[in-house]
């Protein structure tokens, strides 16, 4: 029986560029590892995705009866969000555009054999 634990959040207003590079880091690693990984790790997407990881350790544990112990991410992905289109005054009366993204991140836990 191949089973899994996921979590997800939507909306968080963070580039999914951003993301990315912090979900790459942690792609296929135990769930313990992850965990400091994400808590050492200088970046601002760290902690949404350690709150995401945490989420998706407790899914296991309590909803699919997993061993913390041998959990690791088996997939872990981000897709952007609505954007947020502001306008910034420029010289001469022009405008700029500036785009605020968010993200929907999805993490995925298995059980290693």
């Amino acid at each position: 029986m191949d089973s899994t634990a996921t979590a997800k959040v939507t909306y968080v207003r963070i580039a999914p560029r951003k993301v990315q590079i912090v979900l790459d880091l942690i792609r296929n690693q135990p769930a313990d590892k992850a965990a400091a990984i994400l808590k050492h790790t200088p970046k601002a997407a760290c902690e949404p995705v350690a709150k995401l990881l945490k989420s998706a350790v407790a899914n296991a544990e309590n909803n699919n009866n997993m061993d913390v112990s041998r959990l690791f991410i088996a997939e872990c992905s981000v897709c952007p969000g609505p954007t947020l289109k502001r306008i910034r005054p420029r010289a001469q009366g022009r405008a700029f555009r500036i785009n605020k993204r968010s993200s929907h991140i999805t993490l995925v836990l298995k059980e290693a054999e």
